[in-house]
């Protein structure tokens, strides 16, 4: 049953926490808090914010739901539940003034592309295991 959780609720959850204040400042201006920065050999200096932060956990979280579609148990509810995580994105999107930014726009695309990208493999693997009885 743990299986069947879709892990873009992580992403999800955390950006409502930095929202609610449990991050810093709260609100909008917590996504531009710098987490790291770096100087560069080139003498650059390079800065990861905390919506930036969010975007990667994404991606990781992105490439283990992929992952996850690959396997035939209980991936029926997984990709239900991660449509379901993609039209809570959406609706918050579209309701909610603090969730009208780029940051949740991408992380809503990324829930967007775990659902297509997760049906699609399941589609794929599920034909592979057909098998006539001749």
């Amino acid at each position: 049953m743990v299986n069947a959780v879709p892990l873009m609720i992580i992403p999800f959850i955390l950006y409502n926490m930095s929202m609610l204040g449990l991050m810093g400042s709260g609100g909008l201006p917590s996504l531009q808090n710098d987490i790291i920065v770096l100087s560069m050999i080139s003498g650059a200096m390079w800065s990861m914010s905390l919506g930036d932060l969010f975007i990667v956990v994404a991606l990781g979280v992105l490439f283990f739901e992929i992952l996850k579609a690959t396997r035939n148990d209980g991936s029926l509810t997984n990709h239900m539940l991660s449509m379901l995580v993609f039209i809570t994105f959406l609706v918050e999107f579209l309701l909610v003034q603090d969730a009208a930014t780029q940051v949740f726009f991408i992380l809503m695309t990324i829930a967007l592309i775990d659902v297509v990208g997760g049906l699609v493999v399941f589609i794929r693997t599920a034909g592979r295991d057909v098998s006539i009885g001749l």
